[in-house]
């Protein structure tokens, strides 16, 4: 391997070998307060049942309405866990 670091192209070959499994699944936060709160609620709540979470995407935001009055915000996120079999 004339011309190339060794040590630097294996360490590029396992980087390209290597490879993960992902699940995504959506779930719902509320907040009394904002969209930022029930996405971070979300995020949180489910971070205490999965591991290794790695991207949340918000993909819908609504709110709950009471007497003309707004009493809930509600995020839809979709996160991403490392998949274990």
């Amino acid at each position: 391997m004339r011309g190339m670091d060794f040590a630097h192209f294996n360490a590029e070959k396992d980087m390209t070998t290597e490879s993960s499994v992902y699940k995504v699944t959506e779930i719902i936060g509320t907040s009394p307060t904002s969209w930022e709160e029930a996405a971070r609620n979300a995020v949180e709540t489910a971070a205490g049942s999965l591991r290794d979470l790695r991207i949340a995407e918000v993909c819908k935001l609504d709110i709950k309405i009471e007497n003309d009055k707004v009493v809930e915000y509600r995020a839809r996120v979709s996160v991403s866990f490392k998949y274990e079999s």
